[in-house]
């Protein structure tokens, strides 16, 4: 079978238009690579071919083409399919060479793995084109091009001399620079025409590279640039469907209709979502910097506290500095509901001034029981230790979470304070704060609070640390709790959370790793 060439004349009608022959080729030799229509015959949605138009049909010949919708509309499948086409389809030319680029080697590896499953489902191909997995590499000996994936980690990309440059997920490089993206751009010097490919949902800010390159497209100062940008309006409600609809041009072809609905809907009861929510689905320039939880979805978990003296119990230890709010957060299960007992302590004598300070009735919250103060201006560790040993004797307490930082330091006043070695090894667990650690349980909290899985009582010390709560996100797999993004005492959310993470839940952690 012929793949076809770039330099090959045009004999028909039909194929006056790049766009037209470069479909055409598509939908002759590749198949969906995955999903429940997976070996099936591509055909092309409407939005996609129109991609294919602007960039292939541009009367000044496209140098950029900028393609940015939401998440799940097939972005990555479009640009293994151009990258194939380049490889051993129309627009292939002799001995040359295509990458694509990502800021991870996990991204790095979805487009090569698309295309290389492509490939796999047509025999044809299959026999053109030589596979190897571990580099990431398809090459065509009769066309003598070849493709390699690369991420950001890779130790060099200069020396390189791409036809095609396909930039996977540009959005998540934060500031205005890349050396990466700058590297491989500035390779192309030696090309006659290449081509740079950029698939995206948006940066968070104007100030990012993909914002930048956005902006400078919008402006329409170089007319080799083509700009297909899908984006909720923001003048356009955030949850409803017209918004969805105009950032997911996929939504009525092949998306899953009642998930992306059900993001829109978790998103308005949980803010903590929302950011996420904009960014990822509305493909709006957001920075995420949300409050944790709305007061309402909050309140509705304020049913009352049920006794946990016989029932399991995990705790969470958020230990201030020497004058700031101390937290312990207790939280057993009682008819598959969470219930969280919380204690507060402040230093005695500088409660009127932190409660100023702070503008929190921190008094009046001690005068209720509602929080607890400690001799002397500072909460100390031998104090909380003693506090924890008696908490231990009234209470089943199969594991503690506490910040790994100020184990050292406890540690020696747990063992005076009572505690046997063999007891604090078995069940005091060092508990990062960082993402990897609090991703998991940061989505299990937020769970039980959506399915009012969680008992708090209204407990007013608690409810401010919840309305202060800010979530801090790298991308929608990584975040935590922002102390400095917050807008007050988040202390007892913080051990809330460090309790859901040493309790058995689905997706939790590595506990063997973490205790000692």
């Amino acid at each position: 079978m012929d793949l076809g060439t770039g330099a090959e004349k045009l004999r028909t009608r039909d194929e006056r238009w790049r766009s037209r022959r470069n479909i055409r080729w598509c939908e002759k030799h590749l198949k969906i690579p995955e999903g429940r229509d997976v070996g099936r015959d591509l055909k092309m949605a409407d939005f996609m071919r129109r991609d294919f138009e602007e960039i292939y049909d541009n009367p000044a010949g496209t140098r950029r083409a900028i393609i940015s919708r939401g998440r799940k509309n097939a972005k990555t499948m479009e640009a293994a399919m151009i990258v194939l086409l380049h490889l051993c389809g129309k627009e292939a030319r002799p001995n040359s060479q295509l990458y694509s680029a990502a800021q991870s080697r996990d991204q790095a590896g979805l487009l090569f793995s698309l295309a290389a499953k492509m490939i796999r489902l047509n025999p044809v191909l299959a026999g053109a084109v030589t596979v190897k997995e571990t580099a990431k590499v398809l090459s065509c000996e009769e066309k003598g091009t070849t493709y390699r994936a690369l991420s950001a980690e890779a130790t060099t990309a200069f020396g390189l001399s791409p036809a095609l440059i396909v930039f996977d997920e540009l959005g998540q490089v934060r500031g205005p620079r890349s050396s990466l993206y700058e590297a491989l751009e500035t390779a192309t010097a030696a090309q006659e025409d290449p081509l740079s490919i950029i698939i995206s949902t948006q940066a968070p800010t104007d100030a990012d590279l993909l914002s930048v390159l956005i902006d400078d497209a919008r402006a329409g100062h170089d007319p080799r640039t083509v700009l297909r940008l899908h984006s909720a309006p923001e003048d356009v409600d955030a949850f409803s469907q017209a918004a969805i609809e105009e950032a997911n041009p996929a939504f009525k072809v092949f998306m899953n209709r009642q998930e992306v609905l059900a993001m829109a809907d978790n998103a308005r009861r949980m803010p903590a979502r929302q950011a996420e929510y904009e960014n990822l689905v509305l493909n709006r320039r957001v920075e995420a910097n949300n409050p944790f939880v709305s007061p309402a979805v909050w309140k509705a978990c304020g049913a009352p506290v049920g006794d946990l003296h016989g029932v399991t119990v995990y705790a969470g230890l958020d230990l201030s500095s020497v004058s700031d709010l101390t937290a312990l957060v207790l939280i057993g299960k009682i008819d598959r509901v969470w219930h969280v007992k919380p204690t507060f302590w402040l230093p005695e004598e500088s409660l009127a001034a932190r409660a100023r300070e702070d503008r929190v009735p921190y008094d009046l919250w001690h005068s209720q029981g509602f929080l607890e103060t400690t001799p002397g201006n500072s909460v100390s560790y031998e104090y909380v230790a003693e506090k924890l040993f008696k908490v231990f004797a009234e209470y089943n307490v199969k594991r503690l979470a506490f910040d790994r930082w100020g184990m050292q330091y406890l540690v020696p006043w747990l063992i005076k304070a009572g505690f046997r070695e063999s007891v604090i090894a078995e069940k005091f667990v060092q508990f990062g704060q960082g993402t990897q650690s609090q991703s998991p349980p940061l989505r299990d909290l937020e769970q039980a609070i959506l399915e009012r899985e969680i008992a708090h009582g209204d407990h007013p010390v608690l409810s401010m640390c919840a309305a202060c709560a800010v979530v801090e996100s790298k991308d929608a797999s990584n975040r935590k709790l922002s102390k400095h993004k917050s807008t007050g005492r988040i202390d007892g959310l913080v051990a809330l959370v460090d309790a859901f993470g040493v309790a058995p839940m689905g997706g939790g952690i590595d506990l063997s790793a973490m205790i000692g």
